[in-house]
């Protein structure tokens, strides 16, 4: 598998995991599969723009053990304030 793939596949299981992780702690109404769906496209399309603005984690050199912690590290955090904000939304939505 390409590099790139590999990337973007850790970027989006980690923030799955972060959105999961994250409604552990705060309910935000979105049940399991909707913070798990959340927090993965957070992941995919916040480490694709953390990769963009961060070359080192690009993995352009190589995929190596340092680049993968990166990218999941960034996938994970941006998994779960995606799902934060979808949450927020969503519960102000319901006031209304």
């Amino acid at each position: 598998m390409s590099g790139a793939i590999i990337s973007f596949l850790i970027q989006v299981i980690a923030g799955g995991a972060g959105g999961n992780l994250l409604s552990k702690f705060k309910d935000f109404g979105l049940g399991q599969v909707g913070s798990t769906i959340s927090g993965a496209i957070g992941g995919g399309l916040g480490g694709q723009l953390l990769s963009a603005l961060i070359p080192a984690l690009s993995g352009a050199g190589g995929v190596d053990i340092g680049v993968l912690l990166g990218q999941a590290v960034g996938g994970g955090v941006s998994g779960a304030i995606v799902t934060a904000i979808v949450g927020l939304i969503r519960t102000q939505f319901a006031k209304v």
